[in-house]
């Protein structure tokens, strides 16, 4: 029986460590120690202490927590040194996972693996070389990221990305949609401007003067917004003077695998979607849904990262595809009159994108070995290599 530690600290790492879990299990006998969320806990983790305690962002929200957050890394550190497992895995969550790594490998010969490369292909290539002192094995989840990592030092395996597995609504389900909101066959802007309070501050104003010059045009469009829980108020607040009342979907006040269906519906019934930049691209992607991608940021962050960005796309569908089909607004290109002529195009011609979308799917796994089981395999492999 092989000890497998295993770390998460936020929601997007939990779904993958739990996937990874599940993989192990069908190949082999597994025992896991760790921390993690609901998901992984439902494949067997007893987590040592609540994964909502790492779920912080930013320098406001960290400094308050510092002092909680070292003893935290110091004492998983510990344990997982205490533990001696044949493998420690950590998933994403780089600032506290890669504290945890370097303790470890000062003290042990433990093998780390790190599920998740860092966006060195896009900014701070540095990070991999850093990361290589303390990370043997990485999973990545495109894939174009091996290259920068093993010349980094460090083994890599595309495993592929967790949105090909995701459930995508039927047309029955698209078309049913439609009918419960009255929605019929009229043109559906799907508009997605963030999970995050900062960037819905920032965006929705400006994609509510696009979404006016839209309807300028085409009166008869009807409006969508999926939101997240800790946004719902911001939203609503936001565009109650937009000039046509968008449907909110919200998951306040329902059962998650129902709202998680709604949205699933949301994205397959609409024609179009405006989004913040992010993966919400490659969900767009699945389920087959023409896009614009537009988002902004504080003028120092903009300056900031203007003179580091190594790519010349943010869009994950353009980068993917080695195209550059997803229109994009990112920055100081974030205005609403070139936003509404993208999305005008777009509503004119939907099919210029399917390639794209299609072909970024195919390269990121569809159809093929669940990521997880692809990760699971790729962990034992390097453990008999290593």
């Amino acid at each position: 029986m092989i000890r497998v530690f295993l770390i998460a600290g936020e929601a997007s790492g939990d779904k993958l460590g739990a996937a990874l879990m599940a993989g192990l299990k069908s190949l082999t006998e597994v025992e896991f120690f760790g921390v993690g969320g609901p998901l992984m806990e439902a494949e067997g983790l007893q987590s040592r202490f609540p994964m909502d305690e790492l779920s912080v962002m930013g320098i406001a929200e960290i400094l308050p927590k510092y002092r909680h957050l070292m003893r935290r890394i110091n004492e998983t550190a510990e344990a997982v040194v205490q533990i001696n497992p044949d493998v420690l895995i950590t998933i994403d969550s780089p600032d506290f996972c890669l504290r945890v790594a370097r303790r470890v490998k000062a003290k042990s010969q433990i093998r780390t693996v790190h599920y998740v490369a860092p966006t060195v292909w896009a900014w701070r290539s540095g990070r991999a070389a850093k990361m290589a002192k303390v990370i043997d094995h990485v999973l990545a989840l495109f894939p174009f990221e091996p290259p920068y990592m093993e010349a980094a030092g460090m083994e890599c395996d595309f495993v592929g990305h967790p949105v090909v597995a995701e459930r995508i609504a039927t047309q029955t389900e698209a078309d049913a949609f439609r009918a419960l909101h009255g929605i019929g066959d009229k043109p559906l802007l799907m508009v997605l401007p963030g999970s995050r309070q900062g960037e819905v501050s920032r965006l929705t104003p400006i994609f509510g003067r696009a979404v006016q010059a839209v309807l300028t045009a085409r009166p008869d469009l009807r409006l969508v917004i999926p939101t997240t829980a800790n946004v719902t108020e911001l939203v609503q607040e936001q565009v109650k003077d937009w000039p046509v009342k968008p449907l909110i979907l919200s998951p306040i006040n329902q059962n998650k695998d129902a709202y998680l269906s709604e949205k699933a519906a949301c994205f397959a019934a609409a024609d179009v979607a405006l989004a913040a930049s992010g993966t919400v691209s490659l969900e767009l992607a699945a389920s087959d849904t023409p896009m614009v991608i537009a988002y902004d940021m504080s003028w120092l962050s903009r300056q900031i990262i203007s003179r580091m960005l190594k790519v010349d796309t943010v869009t994950l569908v353009n980068l993917v595809s080695e195209t550059r089909t997803v229109p994009e607004f990112i920055g100081k290109h974030c205005q609403p009159d070139a936003i509404a002529q993208a999305v005008l195009a777009v509503l004119s011609d939907p099919e210029q994108q399917q390639a794209a979308m299609q072909l970024t799917m195919a390269r990121l796994g569809k159809g093929g070995e669940a990521p997880g089981l692809r990760a699971a395999r790729a962990v034992l492999r390097g453990m008999q290599q290593g």
